[in-house]
């Protein structure tokens, strides 16, 4: 009835972070609970939806504080996971989210999954000296914030974010595009719009860009603060004449502290059934407030 940690089994702060941020989702354990299960134990050792459904099934009828994820990590190494090394938060939820995917047999199932976390983004372009216009459509898993300007300016607030990245982009100079209707290439506007899927309630993966580029080309990691708010009202250009709002809570914060090279991931949950807020640091699981989620992302003279 407790939320339940996950050991460390080297370096991988990463995964047990992004582990907890899946299972704490009702909307994604409801579909992990109906997968089929695999007919040969080989099959079983290597599927990582069963083995998900495993550790979920460990965690919530166990009474110990923390159990130990190895037989999915054994499962993932088989799947080119590599283990006791430093991974990337946003290309690690990627590479879980395609063997998720490819490894669920059922299709509604697959569909519902896509459903929950695909981001369906249109890109309209509009020439700027004529009629002419051309829509393409493309999914992504993870919608990447800038956490600059073009001026090289931090941006304050999520929300800042989230306007600057559909905020509409006047394509001049060489960004110039060939317009079919003038025969040469035009000055255009570009709109990129959300369509989002059919659902009640999906969710919105945010990735922060925190990596820039500093003096002679040497990447440099951000750290300044960025607020954001429990509940964030997200408005979006669809088209040039349409525009249409959504409004998310915020549920889940993976959290990194160190270099780009070494470092230590925390996630904070908010429980979707009790309401609360709870720091998942490996093994240990604490209660947590508001107040310390915020601190999460950039206060560099702050604990969490």
């Amino acid at each position: 009835t407790e939320a339940v940690g996950l050991y460390n089994l080297g370096q991988s702060c990463c995964l047990n972070s992004l582990l907890q941020v899946f299972l704490m989702n009702i909307r994604f354990t409801g579909i992990l609970r109906r997968i089929t299960v695999p007919s040969s134990p080989a099959q079983r050792r290597n599927n990582v939806p069963y083995q998900m459904l495993l550790l979920l099934e460990k965690m919530q009828c166990g009474k110990c504080k923390a159990v130990g994820p190895t037989d999915l990590a054994c499962c993932l190494s088989e799947h080119r996971v590599k283990l006791f090394v430093q991974h990337d938060a946003a290309q690690l939820f990627l590479t879980l989210w395609n063997l998720l995917k490819k490894q669920m047999k059922k299709p509604e199932l697959v569909e519902e999954l896509s459903d929950l976390y695909i981001i369906r983004i249109q890109e309209h372009l509009a020439c700027q000296k004529c009629s002419f216009e051309m829509k393409s459509n493309s999914t992504m898993l993870t919608l990447p914030l800038p956490v600059l300007d073009a001026n090289s300016q931090r941006l304050k607030t999520l929300e800042n974010c989230l306007q600057y990245f559909f905020h509409p982009e006047e394509l001049t100079g060489q960004n110039m595009c060939f317009c079919q209707q003038c025969g040469r290439k035009t000055t255009f506007l570009q709109v990129i719009g959300e369509l989002f899927p059919h659902v009640s309630y999906p969710d919105l993966p945010l990735g922060l860009g925190r990596v820039g580029k500093g003096l002679n080309h040497i990447s440099l990691r951000g750290d300044q603060q960025l607020r954001f708010m429990r509940i964030a009202a997200l408005r979006v250009t669809l088209c040039v004449s349409l525009q249409a709002t959504w409004q998310y809570e915020l549920f889940a914060v993976v959290a990194h502290s160190g270099s780009t090279s070494c470092g230590h991931y925390c996630a904070y949950i908010r429980s979707l059934t009790e309401h609360k807020w709870y720091c998942f640091n490996d093994s240990e699981v604490c209660q947590v407030s508001w107040d310390d989620v915020k601190c999460t992302y950039g206060h560099c003279n702050l604990y969490w």
